[in-house]
């Protein structure tokens, strides 16, 4: 017996790795929030259970839902829009955290970017408000951007203040907050190799099994149809797309686009269709998807290449469309 017994510990042994091979494929999880959904794809076993992580990341999204929604008349973000003027509203640390990333890329685009836009999304047509199918006339656009303006929020530590008639507009950047929310939950909960995706932001880490690569696509900007123009492998970034080939409105022959630049208040005229931003924060991916997509195809490249971004154009040409690409993000694709 002394001789088959350190056999069958190696035979239970193996058998109970071959049962455990949870890191060797790819577990997901999903469901909706924000008005979209959202999924995790990741290797491994949680420390705790799928459910209990499952619930985890539930929670937090409802959170960041609560709190920065501007559908939900109850979120902290609708209440401080709706408050009087002069009210100083007492903000959540996760608010006060994308409002000031989001004030950051203000500055920086020098107001490309800039989340009190609301006002004119809604005038054009493109936000919470009926649909329109004609341009609005020149008094509503000069009403709407009499009420833009980033310089007008006045943020002092938790607190921030309602100056009067101001609309606060987190939708392009607090999704990518929250996968930031949930990858930092996946690490907690001992998940280590995963790739998490929230109404179409993702952030990736580690591998897939067999030590490949996360893989993405990147969607041909072409209105109606679904087919890839590249596949991006990411590792320990995000990734996040802004394009305007999928919500536009056309009166007497022209396009308008649903991207509004706050600077002139008017829909973008550039040739930019499509445009994904490499980042470590999925957050600040997806403000600077949105900003780049302000910015334009010309204005945009000198920017990302100024700050080094990892950022992928497809510009609108004669001829179809064509690929651009900062040295950032020329570099990180070469390393996969």
């Amino acid at each position: 017996m002394t001789r088959i017994f350190p056999l069958l510990v190696l035979s239970l042994t193996l058998l109970l790795a071959a049962c455990d091979d949870s890191k060797n494929r790819v577990s997901a999880l999903s469901g909706p929030t924000m008005g979209t959904t959202w999924s995790v794809k990741y290797t491994g076993s949680p420390d705790e259970s799928v459910e209990a992580l499952k619930e985890d990341i539930e929670a937090a999204l409802e959170q960041v839902n609560a709190e920065m929604s501007t559908y939900r008349q109850d979120s902290v973000l609708s209440r401080f829009n709706q408050a009087e003027p002069g009210t100083l509203m007492d903000l959540p640390d996760d608010t006060v955290k994308v409002i000031t990333a989001a004030f950051s890329l203000s500055e920086m685009t020098g107001g490309a970017y800039d989340v009190t836009v609301g006002p004119l999304v809604n005038v054009w047509g493109f936000g919470p408000d009926p649909d329109r199918f004609s341009p609005p006339d020149a008094l509503e656009i000069d009403a709407a951007r009499a009420r833009v303006g980033w310089q007008a929020l006045l943020l002092s530590g938790n607190q921030l203040l309602q100056p009067g008639n101001v609309y606060v507009d987190l939708s392009s950047i607090a999704k990518g907050f929250a996968v930031d929310k949930i990858a930092d939950l996946l690490s907690t909960h001992g998940v280590n190799n995963y790739l998490v995706e929230v109404g179409g932001e993702l952030r990736a880490q580690g591998h897939k099994p067999y030590n490949q690569p996360w893989r993405v696509a990147v969607e041909r900007p072409i209105p109606g149809v679904r087919e890839v123009e590249t596949v991006v492998a990411l590792k320990d970034l995000a990734v996040a797309t802004s394009g305007d080939y999928r919500n536009f409105f056309e009166s007497d022959g022209k396009l308008y686009s649903h991207t509004i630049d706050p600077r002139t208040g008017y829909p973008v005229e550039h040739a930019l269709a499509s445009v994904s931003v490499l980042h470590p924060s999925a957050m600040m991916a997806d403000g600077l998807a949105t900003a780049m997509t302000v910015l334009g195809p010309k204005e945009g490249l000198a920017f990302a290449k100024a700050h080094e971004l990892a950022v992928f154009f497809i510009v609108r040409t004669d001829k179809g469309v064509e690929e651009v690409m900062t040295p950032a993000f020329k570099a990180i694709q070469e390393e996969r």
